[in-house]
């Protein structure tokens, strides 16, 4: 089912491998999607939000410790399926087209980890106009700063942080704030973990001489996503930190430069991969439910409609 993904790595496989991009229609990638990512989003959100905790500016437990560990769940859930949605519906959808632009210019030097990064790229500049604000809701609710006892509470006061720090804040107020660092990490994840979740697949495939299974393709995920989150951790902290928007003085943060500056000269180096056990094991958990999940999903719908 998965191996013909990224095939055409090797020409003297060919034979039993396909050498072009699977094609999944967009409303089965969509549909997939969006129940893989509810799935996985659900199940480990506990985990989430303890990294979360981690990173806070104002300490693991003043921002909540282990209790109420399922704070901002509602939000997660709101943004998971969507966001999840568009990234594979997008991710799908552009693999084929970016392969046959690649061979149209390149011939036989096109290289299929390309296609994947950039199409993992393009379909995550689409998620995150869902998931961004999802994770700014989230993680105020997540690290329990004042008025975020309920989600309409929470969006209230992210909406009333009309403060320019975030895109268009006059209309969406601080949702958007952290856009353009959650691409920055986004992006660099999707970057490594896509070439190795289809590399892994085709290597998989070609050893036992059939196509991966789900479980194998979850396998693949959990793997790839694994390398991916520690390597972008640094990132991600200072995504958590424009996010929730000051210190643990309550002085605002201009941007992400500013956060990385006072993150070295306050609390050091060191800080910037705060979180990465949880992290590592939530994306690798996580990677293992969703990239099974998703697979599985998409071997039903595909099943039950014409090729």
């Amino acid at each position: 089912m998965a191996s013909d993904e990224a095939a055409s790595i090797c020409e003297a496989d060919a034979a039993t491998i396909p050498s072009h991009e699977r094609h999944t229609p967009f409303l089965t990638s969509l549909v997939a999607g969006g129940l893989a990512g509810t799935t996985v989003d659900l199940a480990l959100f506990p985990i989430d939000t303890l990294k979360t905790r981690l990173q806070s500016p104002h300490g693991f437990v003043a921002a909540g410790g282990f209790r109420g560990v399922y704070r901002g769940v509602l939000a997660a859930a709101a943004g998971s399926s969507p966001g999840a949605a568009l990234f594979f519906g997008t991710y799908e959808t552009m693999k084929p087209k970016l392969a046959n632009i690649q061979r149209s210019y390149l011939g036989e030097a096109s290289s299929p980890a390309l296609t994947h990064m950039l199409a993992a790229s393009i379909g995550e500049a689409a998620a995150c106009l869902v998931r961004v604000p999802t994770e700014v809701v989230k993680s105020k609710m997540q690290t329990n700063a004042a008025g975020s006892s309920t989600v309409t509470s929470t969006l209230q006061l992210v909406l009333a942080e009309k403060d320019g720090r975030a895109f268009a804040s006059g209309v969406f107020g601080g949702l958007y704030r952290g856009y353009g660092i959650t691409l920055m990490r986004e992006v660099p994840f999707a970057f490594i973990q896509f070439p190795l979740y289809e590399r892994f697949k085709v290597e998989w495939a070609r050893a036992q001489g059939r196509d991966t299974s789900p479980l194998q393709a979850a396998a693949c995920g959990s793997l790839g996503g694994g390398i991916a989150a520690a390597f972008t951790t640094p990132l991600d902290v200072i995504k958590t930190r424009l996010m929730l928007g000051s210190d643990k003085n309550g002085v605002p943060y201009k941007g992400a430069r500013d956060v990385v500056q006072r993150l070295m000269n306050e609390e050091g180096s060191a800080v910037l991969f705060s979180g990465i056990q949880p992290r590592v094991m939530w994306i690798s958990i996580g990677g293992f439910v969703f990239f099974g999940a998703y697979e599985s999903y998409r071997s039903v719908l595909m099943s039950g409609s014409p090729r």
